[in-house]
């Protein structure tokens, strides 16, 4: 019998579209693992069953052979506008809110034959207050971990098998970070691939849409669904890759620094060119200036929220937008020509280099849910817009997933889901 938690989500789509599987039968495969297991940890800020299998009817009924996504239930982050779903971006001044149609790539997603069974827990408005969602690997231990944020409920549904794919969004890094801590794949694309329309703006010169799966190439087929592009994917192709310790290695713990090595060395055994990568000095301070960059940008953006109900926004996100009001905008537009110099300056590291390869986070999960763990090791790479790619590597001495970031050239997402690719290859060996 077909273990259908187990398919990709290509095959799931390809079974659906030619009939050897049913959506409803996809459908309920992923109910029951949520029914099962979302008491314990808490990933969905809405879910409706009965309405997910009344799309997966929909799928049935219909012609699914032209359909990328035919029958693939997909975790929605509750920052992104659903037409039939709330919307509550995290807060309670949204918890009755209901939009009237979907965001862009939920849309696009619909269209491509994709169920949705719910909405994905977030921090509030994708910031730094947690919500309720724990870290499946850290399940039956006596303190619960925090899954990291803001896309605490996809990362930990794709974790735990809930859906096999979830969006996120990361401004600073919250696709990289709750994927390195739940041990799954996580993709953010260059800047700009995915359109953010319907999603609850926070900085949009760093805003940037994408998934977590269990492997680089669903998570690229996914992507490349939306955006109508095919990533060449290629874990064969030789490639130089630069270790980048980055301005921030003090913070990184022995287990992330481990993983960075071991990582490096199973590339280079693979057949990649291997070599320490170091960054110009216009790269040094650039996670402080993304800090500064999102705080000015929030200020803008919820100006509306902080006018009419102060009150319901928390401590921390009122921090944001007071570090935004005293940076101003003259000292924002400062730091917008540091991230373009920073920018500029990167580019002549793939001159050398076709990827390079650093750490995605301090080291394991937290324990707690008060934080959602520092996002000091990605800030820098969504300020330059660079794509992405998290690949757990194993788990750390307190048995928690650890792993590492494959960073490609802007628009070159295909170079660094390839080395992802190779990197996950050359460890499943």
């Amino acid at each position: 019998m077909t273990d259908i938690v187990a398919l990709s989500i290509h095959e799931l789509a390809q079974r659906v579209a030619q009939r050897t599987l049913s959506a409803q039968a996809v459908t309920r495969a992923y109910l029951e693992r949520i029914e099962a297991l979302e008491a314990a940890l808490h990933a969905w800020a809405y879910f409706d069953p009965a309405h997910a299998l009344e799309q997966a009817r929909r799928i049935d009924a219909g012609d699914s052979r032209t359909l990328a996504l035919a029958g693939v239930p997909v975790g929605v982050k509750d920052v992104m506008d659903t037409a039939d779903m709330p919307s509550s971006y995290g807060s309670p001044i949204y918890a009755a809110h209901r939009p009237s149609v979907d965001a862009a790539v939920v849309a696009a997603a619909r269209t491509a034959g994709a169920i949705v069974p719910g909405k994905t827990v977030t921090t509030e408005f994708a910031t730094f207050k947690p919500g309720p969602t724990v870290n499946p690997r850290s399940l039956g231990r006596p303190e619960p971990h925090t899954p990291g944020g803001s896309s605490s409920g996809s990362a930990a549904a794709v974790a735990a098998g809930m859906v096999p794919v979830a969006f996120g969004t990361q401004t600073a890094a919250s696709i990289v970070r709750p994927a390195a801590f739940c041990g799954v794949i996580g993709y953010k694309p260059s800047f700009g691939t995915l359109p953010t329309a319907g999603v609850k703006p926070l900085a949009p010169s760093l805003d940037t849409i994408g998934a977590f799966a269990r492997s680089v190439d669903d998570v690229a087929f996914f992507i490349g669904t939306l955006a109508r592009r095919e990533f060449a994917v290629d874990a064969k192709q030789p490639l130089r890759v630069g270790i980048c310790t980055t301005p921030y290695w003090d913070a990184a713990t022995e287990a992330s620094r481990q993983a960075l090595t071991d990582a490096a060395r199973r590339l280079e055994a693979a057949g990649a060119r291997v070599a320490d990568a170091v960054l110009p000095a216009a790269c040094r301070n650039l996670a402080e200036t993304q800090t500064g960059i999102m705080s000015f940008e929030a200020l803008l953006a919820f100006a509306p929220e902080a006018a009419s109900q102060p009150d319901a926004l928390s401590d921390p996100f009122r921090a944001v937008l007071a570090a935004g009001a005293a940076l101003g905008g003259a000292g924002y537009a400062a730091l917008q020509r540091e991230a373009e110099r920073g920018r500029q300056a990167l580019a002549t590291c793939f001159d050398t280099f076709d990827v390079l390869i650093a750490p995605s986070a301090a080291g394991e999960a937290p324990a707690g849910l008060a934080s959602t763990g520092d996002p000091i090791f990605s800030r820098m790479w969504t300020l330059l817009g660079n794509p992405c790619v998290h690949v757990p590597t194993g788990t750390g001495p307190g048995g928690l997933p650890v792993g590492v970031t494959l960073i490609g050239p802007r628009w070159g997402d295909d170079l660094a889901l390839s080395a992802a690719a190779a990197l996950e290859r050359a460890l499943a060996h």
